[in-house]
């Protein structure tokens, strides 16, 4: 679990991931045949076949996002508070008192508010508020000229939260969707030489703010099949309706059948399904009513690809509070892994 570890507590916002990628880097060292990172900025390793199957190899794209939402500086205001923009979706009924990490010249802590009165002298109009992103503030707790040295509008901002493990649960920031890179590397290592795909894993950049990235890397492989690993929502909490919860947590790795931007190859989807059922891996099917990963933006690269999203039921999505089942994560992988070498 370090490795996941480094991969959520490090900042990454979408066109900032460059900290993220040299986790990874550290990582995989020797796991690969090759390793490039693209103009865009998407980490591409490609692993050869481990065996022969008698046909030229079929290319195998694993594309796990390694942004996270966050925002980026706009704005220093004449007492030397931050004004940021948001880069990905907040509710912002999750950003009240929050700890954040400024990436200036140097990382420095700050703390994030809405503007206005404190409830202690707050009318009761002001009580039901909904503030919007643009009305919050990060305090660094330093002047203007301070600030100024150390902080340039376009530094990235993240929110704070370190990584926990909670009996059978992880939790934390951004396992939406380092937990996807997590998965996979274990997954490719579990299958070693065992694959007859070309394998190739994309870390892909900028998915948070429209799949932007995921376009690229596919143009540049040409993947016979695009395989997005991605969370999802697990919704079995208290006051939502059961017909609403997406998926139920520790019930095993999810296959999406659709989404608000793409619907599941339906022969790779048997395919998922049946390995599952062989190898007694559990697993659940997802329909997800809104929302998007990567593989809308594979599935209708060039001339198309077979394409199908791999999910992690994922409690609490987009807060700091993410949390994920361990069984979830190894039905994940071990999935993966099987289908892999099958």
């Amino acid at each position: 679990m370090e490795f996941l570890k480094k991969l959520i507590e490090t900042p990454g916002v979408p066109g900032r991931e460059e900290r993220v990628r040299e986790v990874i880097k550290a990582e995989i060292k020797g796991l690969f045949d090759d390793v490039r990172v693209d103009a865009m900025g998407n980490m591409i390793c490609r692993k050869r076949p481990g065996r022969k199957s008698g046909k030229p190899p079929l290319k195998v794209l694993i594309a796990c996002h390694i942004d996270e939402i966050g925002f980026y500086v706009r704005h220093i205001d004449d007492n030397g508070f931050l004004r940021v923009q948001n880069v990905g979706g907040f509710d912002t009924r999750n950003l009240f008192a929050r700890r954040v990490l400024v990436q200036g010249k140097k990382d420095l802590v700050g703390v994030l508010n809405p503007a206005g009165r404190p409830i202690h002298i707050a009318t009761d109009e002001e009580k039901k508020k909904t503030y919007t992103v643009g009305e919050f503030f990060v305090d660094l707790f330093m002047p203007k000229t301070k600030v100024e040295k150390l902080v340039c509008i376009g530094d990235p901002v993240t929110l704070l939260q370190t990584f926990e493990e909670i009996g059978d649960v992880v939790t934390g920031k951004c396992l939406d969707n380092r937990a996807a890179t997590w998965v996979a590397i274990n997954a490719i290592r579990k299958v070693a030489n065992k694959s007859p795909y070309e394998i190739y894993y994309a870390a892909t950049v900028q998915e948070e703010v429209g799949c932007r990235g995921a376009g690229p890397t596919t143009f540049g492989i040409e993947p016979d099949v695009g395989i997005a690993l991605d969370t999802t929502l697990c919704c079995d909490t208290p006051g939502i309706e059961k017909n609403e919860s997406i998926t139920a947590f520790g019930k095993g790795v999810a296959l999406k059948i659709m989404d608000g931007r793409s619907i599941s190859h339906r022969g790779l989807l048997d395919e998922f399904a049946a390995v599952a059922e062989k190898k007694k891996i559990p697993y659940q099917l997802e329909v997800l009513p809104l929302g998007g990963t990567d593989a809308a933006t594979i599935q209708q690269a060039g001339i198309g690809r077979r394409t199908i999203t791999i999910s992690i039921p994922t409690r609490y999505i987009h807060t700091i509070t993410e949390a994920e089942h361990k069984k979830d994560l190894h039905a994940a992988i071990d999935l993966l892994a099987a289908w892999l070498a099958a």
